[in-house]
């Protein structure tokens, strides 16, 4: 087996904030490597830190954040060192670009879509405006957008949620990044628009040859599109591995909640399921395992030290106590067991809501 070439090396990472005259630590300690050409997914609730541990790959932090420890390793350069905007310009959207979750945070609304394309390619690719036009053109149509010609004489408001997230897609290519970074990207989109955004990303890797890093707070979203996944709590990654690792041999407690309430999985005659508790607050020092105080599996230890990540293969690993030789056999939960069947019912459920119709709204 050839390994593949990384893109991008992580080491030690942490991220602090300073806010009220108090410092938190939001990112504690985060090693990760990033292939080339590969699908990682970073996955975890609201408040686990997968946005700001992204942001530091193109310098957005926010005025108030700052990188206290580690390395960010792109092509030689560490990106950990980049202090002021200008030492930005040429990563941020060039070589790696981002794709947020509400596609009108990228767009103005004061200008035209096809103003906004033809921007950036004569900024980045030094276009005439002739050349610019036919570009932004081949763009949309890309991205599927009918009637390109006339749709680019539009503005934002002009376009429904899907089709906007589609323009922030075409604008992302007219950069031609290595890295494409979809900071939820279909969140606020229909189950149908939310597929059909995530087969056109996945379209476009495959044409573009670049990594694409997918931010999402829901593993169902992921499940067919990731090679790899990471998940994240506490400003840590707890558990990463292949996506047949994470979802059909998960180990660490938190990722089997999350499966574990998955609404796809569901059945009328199961509760819906919930992870209970709220995830950790930055403000003060976290001790132990940072999710001990919501799991049903901690044990002392998670209270005052915190795991080590443990090997369980050559592409498997999770940060939980329960892999030590010396803690007690659990089982997990009972509709994690039997995943695979389920995953399959809601892949063809899925299918069939959506139909063959991949066409834009």
């Amino acid at each position: 087996m050839v390994e593949k070439e990384k893109v991008l090396e992580v080491k030690n990472l942490s991220v602090g904030f300073i806010s009220h005259g108090k410092r938190m630590n939001v990112i504690r300690n985060i090693s990760l490597d990033v292939f080339q050409g590969e699908t990682l997914a970073i996955v975890g609730e609201s408040g686990s830190g997968k946005s700001v541990f992204t942001k530091t790959f193109t310098g957005m932090l926010d005025a108030n954040g700052f990188i206290s420890n580690g390395s960010i390793i792109f092509h030689g350069e560490d990106l950990a060192k980049k202090k002021k905007p200008k030492e930005w310009l040429g990563i941020r959207g060039k070589k790696i670009a981002t794709i947020f979750q509400d596609p009108m945070t990228s767009l103005n609304p004061l200008f035209t879509i096809g103003y906004q394309i033809k921007e950036v390619l004569k900024i980045h690719h030094h276009m005439n405006e002739k050349q610019a036009h036919q570009e932004a053109l081949n763009l949309l149509k890309k991205v599927r957008i009918p009637e390109p010609e006339k749709r680019m004489k539009d503005y934002p408001f002009q376009y429904s949620g899907g089709m906007r997230q589609r323009v922030v897609i075409a604008i992302a290519l007219a950069c031609h990044p290595e890295i494409l970074i979809c900071d939820e990207p279909t969140t606020a989109l229909d189950v149908t628009v939310q597929a059909q955004i995530l087969q056109l990303i996945k379209e476009l890797q495959e044409e573009y040859k670049w990594t694409t890093i997918f931010i999402t707070h829901d593993l169902g979203v992921v499940a067919n599109v990731a090679d790899r996944i990471a998940v994240m709590y506490g400003g840590q990654i707890v558990e990463y591995g292949t996506a047949e690792d994470i979802f059909y041999d998960p180990r660490h407690p938190y990722t089997w909640a999350l499966l574990s309430s998955l609404p796809q999985l569901g059945s009328k005659d199961e509760p819906l399921l919930y992870i209970k508790g709220n995830p950790p607050s930055f403000d003060e020092e976290i001790i132990g395992d940072a999710f001990a105080i919501r799991s049903d599996y901690a044990m002392k230890i998670d209270y005052v030290k915190e795991p080590p990540m443990f090997q369980i293969s050559d592409t498997h690993f999770a940060k939980t106590w329960l892999l030590d030789e010396r803690a007690p056999k659990v089982k997990k939960p009972a509709i994690i067991q039997n995943l695979r069947e389920r995953m399959k019912i809601a892949a063809k459920e899925l299918k069939r809501e959506v139909g063959d119709n991949d066409e834009a709204e």
